[in-house]
């Protein structure tokens, strides 16, 4: 019996020792990332960019002194350089690279692994993505990477990073897909939706690609978590998906990214609130707010309910909804499922960007006024995404506050609700109010807070 239960245990250990063992032949030794690698690295290419900023006063923040030294030591500009990474998309030569290494960039050369070099106009580019798409001068014919939907990846498959980090050249290091949707870190300032790796990933490698062992593009590398700078095995990279619809609307000429309005907040649901909703188990987001002029409103979505997909992609909070809204692309129709009195629903709605209704109606007040040059405009929807304005915000935002509305204490993106008792509405009513000089109190919402702002011109 106990040499029964030996030869039992031999051969249960026989799979695992089979699966350790080290290389038998001269083409398991070989077996390398260095196809994929041979494949992907020419489409991955240097940027360098050049911007001209203004170099920062101290005293920026104070509407006296920053009005002060505006006119008698105005500040002076000078040269920022960086350095990152790209991606080529197309034999013509779009590529793809992060809003940070290019964005707001005066001069931009890219530089291919053979060493040709290329002027770059920049062509769409968007802060809040992280994203910008160049088109090279005079460029056709050039190596690229294939795009594969990043919906289908899954944990664990293997990837490489391609990019310049720290500007030591072009290199390779691989890895796995260590999550996927992940909305954002645990710590620090990344807003959006990534890809999680453990390939190592540092300064430089912004831009660069994150390529599966098709050779494939999966995402772009856009920022690590660490401490010290260097890699610490968290990484996170842009969805294929999203560069897709940004290289959709580059080639169709958009002078600026859109996405699809939503037109409402709302937070994930945990599991005290699954059990409060009837939910089997905790998913989705809960909609707390909506906005009149939102499409979900127009489909019939109400406050209270739970949007559980769309297009039978989970939704778990608000970063998963713009991002699912921002891969459909303005004027696509989806299918979105709710839950709502313990059951489900399916709603199809089109998707729009944020209308201008009422119209902007932008207006600077001129010398006759309590407050020349302070420059406002109607909240419309538009506004209030361009402007980061709370979801119901309403009346007039100031645009501008100009030298004697800071003065006062009005500041870029304060919404004007009332001037001296009289309810604001429009532009127009603003401008009425502040016709004459004199005492004024203004009443102004700024982001969660109501302050008054009085002062005598």
């Amino acid at each position: 019996m106990f040499r029964a239960l030996i030869a039992v245990l031999i051969l249960a250990a026989a799979p695992l020792a089979a699966d350790t063992r080290p290389p038998q032949s001269q083409a398991e030794i070989r077996l390398s990332f260095a196809p994929v690698a041979r494949e992907a690295a020419p489409a991955v290419v240097n940027i360098y960019a050049r911007r001209v900023v203004e170099a920062r006063s101290p005293f920026a923040d104070d509407p006296f002194f920053r009005d002060f030294f505006r006119e008698f030591a105005p500040p002076q500009p000078r040269v920022q350089n960086s350095l990152g990474s790209g991606v080529i998309l197309s034999p013509d030569g779009y590529v793809v690279s992060n809003y940070h290494v290019v964005g707001r960039a005066t001069d931009i050369r890219v530089v291919l692994n053979d060493r040709r070099e290329f002027s770059a106009e920049l062509v769409l580019a968007d802060a809040e993505a992280d994203l910008a798409i160049l088109k090279l001068e005079e460029a056709a014919e050039l190596p690229h990477l294939d795009l594969r939907d990043s919906d289908t990846l899954e944990v664990g498959e293997l990837v490489l990073a391609i990019g310049n980090p720290f500007g030591v050249g072009q290199t390779v290091s691989s890895g796995i897909i260590s999550a996927v949707a992940r909305s954002g870190p645990a710590t620090g300032n990344l807003r959006g939706y990534f890809v999680q790796t453990d390939a190592p990933i540092n300064p430089g490698n912004s831009g660069g690609a994150l390529v599966d062992m098709a050779g494939r593009l999966v995402g772009v590398n856009t920022a690590i978590l660490s401490r010290s700078g260097g890699s610490n095995g968290i990484g996170f990279a842009i969805p294929a998906a999203l560069v897709e619809q940004f290289l959709a609307q580059a080639r169709a000429g958009a002078a600026r990214f859109e996405r699809p309005w939503a037109g409402m907040s709302g937070q994930p649901v945990d599991a005290d609130m699954a059990e409060a909703l009837g939910l089997p188990a905790p998913r989705g987001m809960v909609i707390s707010k909506l906005h009149p002029k939102s499409p979900f409103a127009a489909a019939g979505v109400q406050a209270g309910d739970v949007v559980l997909d769309l297009d039978g992609a989970e939704i778990n909070g608000p970063a998963g909804m713009v991002y699912r809204l921002s891969i459909a692309g303005p004027g696509a129709e989806v299918e979105a499922t709710l839950w709502r009195e313990g059951a489900e629903r399916v709603l199809r709605l089109p998707l729009a960007p944020p209308p201008e209704d009422p119209p902007r109606e932008t207006l600077t007040l001129d010398r006759g006024s309590a407050l020349p040059g302070l420059t406002l405009a109607n909240v419309n929807p538009a506004v209030i995404v361009a402007m980061d304005l709370p979801l119901l915000a309403r009346g007039v935002v100031v645009l501008d506050p100009g030298p004697f509305g800071a003065r006062a204490g009005l500041a870029e993106g304060d919404v004007i609700l009332a001037v001296s008792g009289r309810e604001v509405r429009r532009t127009r009513d603003a401008a009425r109010a502040l016709a004459r000089p004199g005492r004024h109190e203004i009443l102004v919402q700024r982001g969660a807070q109501r302050l008054a702002v009085r002062f005598r011109a």
